[in-house]
């Protein structure tokens, strides 16, 4: 690290600063970003793909653990220059993709380059495609080996809220059902750079072994759509287009109840009878 610039060295050679347009808040702090890679690890020998890696906080601390190889999906052109800079210290050990990470095939990029298929995923989410990213990962066909993400606070809480908390919600399942899911830390608007409007914190996923088949996943999305959509009504009415009271009677589910009471694991078992 010493051949290195500090982050804010960086910025300033390169004349850059972030982007409100691309929901840009960068941690400049290297105890901060070596804390999360840490808590999110260990990544010995595999592979890592960074989403919106910015000046490299991040990336430095990844590329400092004994992690194979660290891939940046960057869709900002300023900074790959910049990101460049750090394969005069790591090599090919380093990569950056200039490219939309909503839009990417991380199965096709990680065989363009004759590497494993699996991959750990880590990212100071941009806060304007957090969310998008998160449900992309959670149920497309490929999957991470684990996911390290930096949400608003409001999104983390969303994520890892048990059923009948006031955060708990579709999101809430989708996450549950597919991974082991925790809140591993939680960091202040101050600790970034520009400070945003509101706080954030880190959320470890990890899938479970046992993954639904495709089509359930698609109807997990459908029921959870309907159910959350029109929350404050009893699920005999909000899931009517889906089965209604003969799918929650047939799922063990009481039709009276809500949305916000019915656990993931109960979601789960209705999207397996759709």
């Amino acid at each position: 690290m010493t051949d290195l610039p500090s982050l804010r060295e960086s910025l300033e050679a390169h004349g850059l600063m972030a982007k409100k347009s691309f929901g840009q808040h960068f941690l400049l702090d290297l105890n901060i970003t070596r804390k999360i890679v840490r808590l999110g690890g260990p990544f010995d020998g595999d592979v890592v793909i960074e989403v919106g890696p910015g000046p490299g906080g991040l990336t430095r601390a990844l590329l400092e653990t004994e992690a194979r190889k660290v891939i940046a999906v960057e869709m900002d052109s300023r900074f790959i220059d910049l990101l460049g800079e750090l394969n005069g210290v790591y090599g090919d050990r380093f990569e950056v993709i200039e490219g939309d990470a909503t839009k990417i095939d991380e199965a096709r990029s990680l065989a363009d380059r004759n590497l494993t298929e699996a991959a750990h995923i880590v990212s100071n989410l941009p806060y304007n495609v957090g969310t998008p990213l998160l449900i992309k990962w959670l149920t497309g066909p490929w999957l991470p080996l684990s996911m390290t993400l930096m949400f608003q606070l409001e999104v983390a809480l969303r994520v890892v809220a048990p059923v009948g908390d006031n955060d708990y919600g579709r999101l809430s399942v989708i996450s549950q059902v597919l991974c082991d899911c925790q809140k591993i830390m939680d960091l202040p608007a101050r600790a970034f750079t520009p400070p945003p409007k509101v706080d954030s914190a880190v959320v470890h996923l990890k899938p479970k072994a046992e993954r639904p088949e495709p089509r359930v996943i698609r109807n997990l999305e459908k029921v959870t759509a309907a159910a959350f959509g029109q929350r404050r009504k009893m699920l005999r009415a909000s899931l009517k287009s889906l089965g209604g009271e003969a799918l929650l009677e047939k799922a063990g589910i009481t039709p009276s109840e809500r949305a916000e009471q019915v656990s993931p694991q109960d979601f789960l078992r209705l999207a397996h009878l759709i």
